[in-house]
């Protein structure tokens, strides 16, 4: 028997499929070392030494997965292909006392038979390089949060965290509302001339301009008194066309998806928050039950920074266009593209694995959001590899004595790779383009079916969404891509941003924490100096640089600030703290005050608005971590009569409620939290969390582990004697044990 040791147990389905009966597939659940969940955990003293601990629920999967190797002819470590996964093989190595000289490490970028063949027939040994990069990120990020957190807690207020890269966001998105609350509007007014050819034949077509020049230079109007100055002087005058300028463009189609572009255009396009979609992105890798079809996986390995594409996948691409689109719709060359600086490149894009599994051949097969989401990944990277989209173009000066007034137009000549992957027109507000213009000529005379000014306001800039605040980390190298979705469901947890709409918004206590880091520790919310730090972690993974010597550069100075942070007098006063309850009659968010009853709501706008609300009317609502299986949005806390329960962000588009329901354990088959539920009868019985996507029952609470005998799942069994059991599932099964007391 040969062993291969994966993650997760939907991985091991996956693989299992594609190997022998020689062969059998287990999984870990993750790591199976790690840093204590209660302390540091680091040993300062001893050169930023970590303390790995092997948690209490992970000692009956270690003693399978010593059964197991010890009986096998090989040991396959065959993780996740990137540092993280490296260091999960690494810590199995131990763990199993595996020769950590052994060539036994195997990684694939997608989850299909050749791909897994081919590993096995190439191992490798461990990459210390690897492991050494993983090392360093998780002692620096341990150090930031343990060591900050309470110096927050301490001058602000308790319950308050800090984060190395989590900060550094949060910081992009303070500045942006300070940038806005800083703005100082400027007016300007728009003139619009709709006009229309006078000849027969395209006197129907009616088109729009706008006025730009005035005596051949550049003219902008500022006040209602300068416009209706311009007003009076463009009555009755001729419009004649007085230059048409044509051409040609193209578009070009975008790479294939990159961890950060799949979560932005998730965003965008289907409204699903990064953190759903990389949960579905995980199991669409790892391997899904499609009906019909059975266990499989569908698209290449989801974290990735790269945008290159095998030859065969490229190949495979080019033919299948030319089958069901056209050889017009298939590029002379295959279309390549440039990577950004600073990347790993370890992997492909994120691409299907199949092109012959179209999104139409699984649309009643998937769960929503994997489907969707498959749909994106599929039809983005096909249109990667088609031709580009041609327009005529036309661009064209109208006169009117002494104004110009310019008018511009576009027509698809061919649509190329818009046809599988559309992108709509994004207009500014003074786009005057017309959906179609007339033939113009040079002197040609138009009539002046009207003239008409609006007043404008210039407007701030916007505020971020998560696709925005994305797309500005990764430019800026904050972080890793695979981070984002945990960072940002840190900042709704911690209540330091909400959402207004989809706009991230911070809160006062958001601001006032990053002022006060700001002030003590300037560089941990310095871009610059987080970006810097993730290109010392990606040199140590490259060029072998030393971790211990980057933790040790950085914690020295960190240590001074935190020492003169602790004994500062400085204590923060926060002021009112803000919710995301909006004032109906204002349209403000409110803000917490303490009376003589308490905390009630209070719209910020008093006098002028002098709303309250009593918080047993309506508690004010927490974004959590968990997701609308509906939507896709986050479920916010809610309070009504029977008690808090909670309601999808999108309310009223989307109306799913569910009960807050109480963690007792952990899923035997998904590794998901099992909660406590109640029958219509009122009996109570216990469920995985995850439902619908796992579909896990019991009438016991489930401990997460496998019967050592028959391997089915284990449950808790309380006697009289108050005495708790562990039982297998298995009624056949007699085994147990008495659960020791911690």
């Amino acid at each position: 028997m040969r062993l291969v040791i994966v993650e997760s147990p939907a991985k091991a389905k996956t693989i299992a499929k594609y190997l022998g009966g020689d062969y059998k597939v287990d999984a870990s659940g993750g790591h199976i070392s790690d840093l204590p969940a209660k302390g540091l955990g680091i040993d300062i003293d001893n050169n930023f030494q970590p303390e790995y601990v092997v948690s209490s629920d992970k000692k009956a999967l270690i003693k399978r997965l010593k059964d197991e190797s010890s009986k096998a002819e090989e040991v396959w470590l065959a993780t996740d292909p990137d540092r993280e996964g490296e260091a999960i093989s690494w810590h199995l190595q131990q763990v199993l006392n595996l020769d950590p000289a052994a060539k036994n490490r195997i990684q694939f970028n997608e989850i299909s038979k050749n791909a897994v063949q081919n590993a096995i027939k190439n191992p490798r040994a461990i990459n210390m390089n690897l492991v050494d990069a993983q090392q360093a990120r998780r002692v620096l990020d341990r150090l930031v949060g343990y060591k900050l957190s309470p110096v927050l807690c301490k001058k602000i207020k308790g319950k308050l965290s800090a984060g190395r890269v989590q900060s550094a966001a949060l910081k992009i998105l303070v500045d942006r509302e300070k940038e806005i609350k800083a703005f100082k509007p400027e007016e300007y007014w728009n003139v619009t001339a709709f006009l229309q050819k006078t000849e027969d034949k395209d006197k129907n077509i009616k088109f729009k301009a706008l006025l730009a020049e005035k005596n051949g230079k550049k003219f902008k109007l500022t006040n209602k008194e300068d416009t209706d100055a311009v007003l009076q002087d463009l009555s009755g005058k001729q419009f004649t066309v007085a230059n048409v300028k044509k051409g040609t463009s193209l578009s070009n189609p975008l790479p294939p998806f990159t961890t950060s572009t799949m979560q932005q255009d998730a965003v965008n396009k289907l409204a699903m928050p990064s953190k759903t979609t990389m949960m579905a992105a995980q199991k669409l890798y790892e391997g899904i039950d499609v009906k019909g079809m059975g266990h499989m996986a569908l698209v290449t390995y989801i974290r990735t920074d790269s945008v290159r594409v095998s030859d065969e996948a490229s190949a495979a691409a080019r033919e299948f266009l030319r089958q069901n689109y056209g050889e017009e719709y298939v590029p002379p060359k295959p279309n390549v593209y440039k990577s950004k600086k600073n990347i790993q490149d370890a992997h492909e894009a994120i691409r299907p694995i199949n092109l012959a599994i179209t999104p139409d051949s699984l649309k009643d097969k998937l769960p929503k959001n994997e489907y969707r989401l498959y749909k994106l990944i599929y039809e983005r990277f096909l249109a990667s590899q088609s031709t580009a989209a041609r327009f005529d173009t036309v661009s064209a000066l109208i006169r009117a004595d002494a104004y110009g007034f310019k008018v511009n137009g576009k027509t698809t000549v061919f649509d190329g790779y818009q046809r599988i992957y559309g992108t709509a027109k994004e207009k500014t507000e003074d786009d005057a383009e017309s959906a179609k213009l007339p033939e113009l000529k040079e002197g040609q005379a138009l009539k002046q079916n009207d003239i008409k000014a609006e007043q404008k306001f210039t407007k701030p800039p916007a505020r971020y969404t998560e696709s925005t605040l994305i797309k500005s980390m990764e430019e800026d190298g904050i972080g890793r891509p695979s981070t984002y979705s945990t960072i940002l469901a840190t900042l709704y947890k911690r209540t330091y941003v909400v959402k207004d709409g989809k706009a991230l918004v911070p809160t006062d206590l958001g601001m006032v924490v990053t002022d006060y880091l700001e002030k003590y520790f300037e560089n941990i919310v310095d871009t610059e100096f987080t970006a810097n730090m993730e290109e010392q972690l990606d040199e140590i993974e490259e060029k072998g640089l030393d971790w211990h010597k980057v933790i040790g550069d950085f914690y020295a100075p960190f240590q001074k600030k935190l020492l003169s942070a602790m004994n500062s007098d400085e204590k923060v006063e926060l002021g009112d703290e803000v919710s995301d309850v909006r004032c109906e009659k204002c349209g403000a968010l409110m803000v917490y005050k303490t009376g003589r009853f308490g905390k009630y709501l209070a719209c910020p706008n008093y006098p002028e608005c002098k709303n309250t609300k009593s918080l047993k009317e309506k508690a004010p609502e927490v974004v959590t971590d968990i997701i609308c299986e509906k939507c896709g949005g986050h479920m916010v806390e809610k309070t009504g009569r029977y008690g808090k329960y909670l309601s999808c962000e999108n309310y009223p588009q989307c109306d799913n409620t569910r009960s807050i329901n109480k963690i007792v354990g952990k899923c035997p088959e998904c590794g998901g939290d099992v909660v406590e539920r109640k029958s219509k009868k009122g009996n109570v019985f216990y469920g995985c969390a995850n439902y619908p996507q796992c579909k896990f029952v019991s009438w016991d609470i489930p401990t997460g582990e496998k019967c050592p005998e028959c391997g089915q799942y284990l449950v808790k069994k309380t006697l009289k004697n108050k005495k708790t059991l562990i039982k297998c599932s298995n009624k056949e099964c007699g085994y147990q044990r008495e659960e020791k007391e911690d």
